[in-house]
């Protein structure tokens, strides 16, 4: 069942990354000579506290298609042996809520890059430089009125969340 789950999320991720690639199309020029590469991108650092309830990530393996996008790699074989990837992106996970408000609020995220060279530069720009207007997403499915409404509750929520993982970071170190 976990690994449905797992699967599943990381099949809405790809088309979450592709509909945020699609929507700037410098970026698929970007990704388009890259056609056929494979990118995997590494959690590193998930938090023992989260072990408890969250297993860390398994590495996600993706490959750029000749439209600039990504598609998940088949799930490998048992015993199998992943390929090496072209690219492997490295993502400081220590703080998974801090990382998602972070990328959620316009930052970009601690990466490593290890690889091809080109292809690296490539993604770091996008990394830089892409980013999700959620806000336009809401209010194109919404409309006006009610993607300010949930931009305004987001914002309190993600808020409280920051603020609840201090308190909790507190009340660990004191203890």
């Amino acid at each position: 069942m976990r690994q449905l789950l797992e699967q599943e999320g990381r099949e809405r991720l790809i088309l979450l990354a592709n509909h945020v690639l699609a929507a700037e199309p410098v970026a698929m020029l970007r990704l388009q000579p890259h056609a056929g590469r494979r990118l995997r991108v590494v959690p590193d650092g998930w938090p023992r506290l989260l072990l408890l309830v969250i297993p860390q990530p398994a590495p996600l393996e993706v490959v750029v298609t000749p439209a600039g996008l990504l598609e998940l790699c088949p799930p490998l074989e048992p015993h199998g042996q992943p390929e090496e990837p072209d690219l492997q992106v490295v993502v400081d996970s220590h703080d998974p809520l801090g990382l998602l408000a972070q990328v959620l609020s316009g930052g970009t995220p601690q990466l490593q890059l290890a690889g091809d060279a080109q292809f690296a530069a490539d993604v770091n720009w996008l990394a830089e430089n892409l980013r999700w207007d959620v806000a336009a997403d809401v209010e194109r499915l919404l409309g006006p009125v009610s993607a300010d409404g949930l931009r305004t509750w987001g914002q309190a929520v993600s808020r409280a969340l920051r603020e609840a993982v201090t308190r909790l970071g507190r009340t660990k170190g004191a203890g």
